[in-house]
């Protein structure tokens, strides 16, 4: 299974992701994490990233190929992979293509996850963080029974800077200006499967192993 996993900021993409990596055994190759790791490691691809990273220039689309054809080579990927944060746009999938063509592991399916706009901006602009413990709860879904206090520790609860109405607003309007065109362009190469990004954890991962044919 090789897999693109799409969804908007707080679609509960992660999660899904976590729940297929322990049920079938194949990695998620996110971008980010191989960033981190080839910059940490001193390795070419991370030595020429880094170079972008510290002018604060974006790294560009080759370098990040470069290291996920590197991620792709490892053994752990002969079974399949869930792709999570890459391509974010249509020009960045047509060189993934090429470069998946060139290896001969082509993506078998692209997994949309979609919940309602009303209902990311209260997962995200609901979300409290404890200040002493870092417990997450969420003012709609899931609030502390103390208020503005954890449960747990009895810390203050506070709204990070990230999870502020403006900000989830300007995230969720550069993912639908920029990333959602995916969903088309796998729509019209005919291997986009979409699911509800509502109900539970488990139910939400039924209706996903439904979509891959997993069950």
């Amino acid at each position: 299974m090789r897999l693109v996993l799409l969804g908007a900021p707080g679609a509960g993409k992660g999660t899904q992701a976590k729940k297929l990596i322990d049920n079938f055994g194949i990695p998620q190759i996110s971008t980010g994490d191989i960033l981190r790791k080839n910059v940490a490691e001193g390795t070419p691809l991370g030595k020429e990233a880094k170079s972008y990273m510290d002018k604060g220039e974006l790294v560009p689309d080759k370098v990040v190929l470069g290291l996920i054809e590197d991620r792709l080579k490892q053994p752990d990927c002969r079974k399949g992979f869930i792709l999570d944060g890459f391509p974010r746009n249509t020009a960045q999938a047509e060189t993934l293509d090429g470069m998946l063509k060139k290896l001969n592991m082509p993506i078998d399916s692209a997994l949309s996850v979609e919940v309602p706009k009303d209902d990311l901006m209260k997962r995200l602009t609901g979300r409290r963080t404890c200040k002493s413990c870092q417990q997450m709860y969420n003012v709609y879904f899931s609030p502390s029974k103390k208020g503005g206090l954890c449960d747990k520790c009895g810390g203050e609860l506070f709204q990070r800077d990230d999870d502020k109405e403006e900000t989830i607003k300007r995230r969720l309007d550069v993912y639908d200006a920029q990333t959602a065109p995916l969903i088309d362009y796998y729509k019209k190469g005919g291997i986009l499967k979409s699911v509800s990004g509502t109900g539970s954890i488990d139910e939400i991962f039924g209706k996903v192993c439904t979509a891959l044919g997993l069950k």
